[in-house]
């Protein structure tokens, strides 16, 4: 059995070792144009070139989250597109997230001004109950950051595209229920899937719809939000601020508004990293349990985009 790696932008050698430790068995290499057929690739934002050469591909493993780049190729309808399950990933995105929501609850970005400054300074304590955050999709990663903010006593809204119920949790789902979730939240927490029908969902009509001080936290992709929408509802007194780690164009240009906004903060979409290990655990695992005829998780419809 043959794996190739294919990472555009991204040095493989790291990962063709540790995949053929991980797995003795199988022949693992690198992807160059002309390579040898492989069975199963594991692949970051690969060429046309290299689906259309790769013909006796069963299965594309891909190592983030997100897989709405793979669905723009023109893939063969055999072909299985796997994203990870988690892989490390989900505890990461609660830490960002719930850091992201801490710091605009407890106002340390002020405090930070203040102490540089020089100025010894008090905020009264801000009530829980009026901070409703809403978590915008409830896969792996959106389930585990609703479950870590309960941790802090906040209240917690969900919003899924079919119904789900998470103890605790408030949950929203479909297009009627989107606007009530919106209205319900104050901090807004995006981890949608990317699909055609997400694309730009981040905009005047829904941000608006947020709770007077609205916050938002984007940890998703940068094309579910109109980035002009954001900041007039944040330059209007709408909205508070905002977190965004993902952005239409990355890294983030120079001269975009988003640097020197004073009331955004950006990261460098660096909310949940790939963790090698657990992927190719992960990856090694899914390989061996279709060898042996048997389902597995996380094979993408194309259909719904995840």
């Amino acid at each position: 059995m043959n794996i190739t790696i294919c990472f555009a932008g991204l040095p493989p050698e790291s990962w063709v070792q540790a995949v053929q430790h991980a797995f003795p068995s199988a022949t693992v290499s690198a992807w160059t144009p002309g390579a040898a057929p492989a069975d199963h690739a594991i692949v970051w934002a690969p060429s046309q070139q290299f689906i259309d050469e790769q013909t006796g591909l069963q299965t594309l493993f891909n190592i983030g989250a997100g897989v709405d780049a793979l669905l723009q190729l023109k893939l063969p309808p055999s072909l299985k597109v796997v994203r990870l399950d988690d892989a490390g990933m989900s505890v990461q995105m609660a830490e960002f997230v719930c850091h992201a929501v801490i710091r605009h609850f407890r106002e340390f970005d002020g405090y930070d001004a203040d102490t540089q400054a020089g100025k010894w300074s008090y905020r009264k304590p801000r009530s829980r109950a009026d901070f409703a955050v809403g978590v915008m999709g409830l896969g792996v990663l959106g389930e585990r950051v609703a479950k870590a903010l309960q941790l802090f006593e906040f209240p917690v809204n969900g919003y899924s595209r079919s119904a789900k119920d998470l103890p605790g949790i408030r949950c929203f789902s479909g297009a009627q229920g989107l606007s009530e979730f919106l209205a319900s939240t104050r901090v807004l927490v995006n981890l949608m899937p990317l699909t055609p029908e997400t694309e730009n969902i981040l905009n005047q009509t829904t941000l608006s719809q947020l709770q007077k001080g609205g916050y938002v936290i984007n940890v998703a992709r940068g094309k579910h939000l109109v980035e002009e929408d954001l900041i007039h509802l944040i330059d209007s007194g709408h909205l508070a601020g905002a977190t965004l780690d993902v952005f239409r164009t990355e890294p983030l240009p120079a001269v975009h508004p988003f640097w020197q906004h004073p009331k955004i903060t950006v990261t460098p979409h660096t909310s949940a990293r790939t963790l090698r290990e657990e992927s190719i655990a992960q990856i090694v695992g899914k390989i061996q349990a279709l060898q042996r005829g048997e389902p597995i998780n996380g094979v993408v419809d194309p259909q719904r985009g995840y």
